[in-house]
């Protein structure tokens, strides 16, 4: 029976701060197949994890993350938020999917060489939108692709011609029967983000997608194991 691959949204954020060490290891400790992070660029060309643009939101100074440091950023949040290259380490021979918000074409070959320093790139893949991916194809010709899609309207041929993603991911709420199978007669895989019921989360097994990305994989965890055979 297919088993629908759990994916821990900035690891695994309702016991940890998301996108830190302890959060990817607890999203992994608790049985995600791969843990979601988040990639933005020092001002000094350091890929590390952080969603925002600013580090507000989580770690409480107005400053945006282009204007700081390595340095700087690691003494402000006392080495809370890790490098790229701490968390593929952390997370061992586990997948990653990178997800690169506001990326530039020179930010993706940055973090693109990061993963492959790193010994990574047979087990990380990214997601984005269109343009974003453009840029890792052109960084990575083997990458592995999830490609953010926000429409109902299925990508251009030209398009997915040119990206060559493996998985198309889509918001949870966007997900039909109609559409999982148009994605599947395509070739392609179907990920899902971000469902945190198990109402959503059976309705998207139900209907075929592949793989879900949560920040609740304790519910994911108990959804999986009843939708087995037998169950």
């Amino acid at each position: 029976m297919r088993t629908v691959t759990a994916v821990g949204h900035r690891g695994d954020p309702y016991l940890f701060r998301e996108n830190t060490l302890p959060s990817v290891r607890s999203a992994l400790e608790r049985g995600a197949d791969a843990v979601e992070i988040d990639v933005r660029l020092t001002r000094d060309g350091v890929p590390v994890l952080l969603h925002d643009a600013t580090l507000e939101r989580l770690w409480g100074h107005d400053r945006p993350l282009e204007r700081v440091t390595a340095d700087e950023l690691r003494g402000l949040t006392n080495a809370g938020v890790p490098t790229l290259r701490e968390a593929l380490m952390a997370v061992g021979g586990h997948r990653v999917m990178v997800d690169l918000p506001g990326a530039t074409r020179e930010a993706v070959r940055a973090v693109v060489g990061v993963v492959h320093e790193c010994g990574a790139g047979d087990r990380t893949y990214y997601c984005a939108g269109p343009t974003t991916m453009l840029a890792v194809r052109e960084a990575d010709p083997a990458a592995e692709i999830a490609m953010t899609w926000t429409t109902l309207t299925p990508p251009r041929p030209a398009l997915l011609d040119a990206v060559k993603p493996r998985w198309l991911n889509y918001r949870f709420g966007l997900l039909s029967p109609e559409l999982c199978a148009r994605v599947h007669r395509d070739g392609l895989l179907v990920s899902a983000w971000t469902p945190d019921t198990k109402r959503s989360m059976r309705r998207l097994i139900g209907i075929g997608v592949d793989s879900i990305t949560t920040n609740r994989l304790d519910a994911l965890g108990r959804v999986r194991r009843r939708t087995r055979p037998g169950r």
